[in-house]
């Protein structure tokens, strides 16, 4: 059967890249910083559909990141992973009922494994709460919700995924009407799912706070020589317990955290077209003594040399 295509719906936008951060930009309107956790070179894809006051998205992400993000103004942000999966929003594990939920103006960080999907919807808060009151729902305090996730019913999660599969495939053959009251009938449905208390450990606080503070230390810090000691002395806890904190939070250890969040710096600087600084000098000003030691590590991380990401500048 042959479809009229909608003369007033909106164009879906598909990127592609091998970059990284061209990724964490090639999402419209975010602020968001992605850094490449897992071995191997990089791939993703980003499905996408604006309104003037709706996004939808989805995402596909070959390799494990940790995600640095801010949706834009005066929004609200839901991402469901299109399968169960070790995704943490802020250092809380999603589970297969649970969706992600987060307002504009709050920065907040992603941990996803590789070969991730998710979907996403980014609303006018504004434009969210006139259609709810419309509707008599309440969404009082969901703008401002303490918790980054919320439980629902799987099937409505099934519901959501399957809905902006199809909108995303066949948009051109529906009107901007009639993809705009499915979509926000697809939040509506979400928001109004009834929302048990969510059961967050009690030294969840404390091991957050920990790698925060050891976070915050390594950025002050960007070109010292940073070891397990002093990240131990810092944060007042035992090795073990700096170790349980990363891996519970981030899925890491913090060793591993400190070289992997350098490298991703140093990648950063060698693809910057302003910089034509040698990669010896851009390790060494990040904290890499050991010339031979980088290089393994960087094509271990990356796929690639760091003469080759430079070279790929140059050009």
């Amino acid at each position: 059967m042959q479809h009229n295509l909608a003369a007033d719906a909106p164009i879906k936008c598909t990127t592609q890249t091998t970059d990284v951060d061209q990724q964490a930009d090639n999402l419209s309107n975010w602020q968001q910083e992605y850094d490449q956790v897992s071995n191997g070179s990089f791939y993703g894809c980003i499905e996408e559909i604006a309104y003037d006051d709706l996004q939808v998205f989805k995402e596909y992400t070959h390799r494990a990141l940790r995600q640095q993000c801010q949706v834009w103004p005066n929004s609200l942000w839901l991402g469901i992973p299109a399968q169960t999966s070790n995704s943490k929003i802020n250092g809380l594990t999603i589970d297969s009922n649970q969706l992600m939920c987060r307002p504009s103006a709050c920065d907040f960080e992603l941990v996803t494994p590789e070969q991730f999907n998710i979907y996403g919807m980014v609303v006018n808060q504004d434009t969210l709460r006139h259609i709810a009151q419309c509707q008599g729902i309440s969404l009082i305090g969901l703008c401002q919700h303490e918790s980054p996730r919320i439980t629902t019913s799987a099937a409505h999660l099934e519901q959501a995924r399957n809905g902006i599969a199809q909108l995303i495939k066949n948009n051109s053959a529906v009107n901007t009407h009639i993809q705009h009251e499915m979509l926000f009938n697809l939040i509506l449905t979400l928001l109004q799912s009834p929302q048990p208390k969510q059961k967050v450990s009690p030294s969840y606080q404390h091991r957050k706070a920990v790698v925060e503070r050891v976070k915050d230390y390594i950025n002050a810090h960007p070109h010292d020589v940073i070891t397990m000691t002093q990240l131990c002395e810092l944060s007042h806890v035992s090795r073990r317990t700096l170790q349980y904190s990363f891996e519970s939070i981030l899925g890491i250890n913090p060793l591993r955290f400190l070289r992997i969040t350098r490298l991703n710096q140093v990648r950063r600087e060698l693809s910057d077209p302003q910089l034509h600084k040698p990669v010896s000098v851009i390790a060494a000003n990040w904290g890499f003594g050991h010339p031979g030691q980088f290089a393994k590590d960087y094509k271990q991380l990356f796929g690639e040399n760091p003469s080759a990401t430079a070279k790929r500048r140059d050009r």
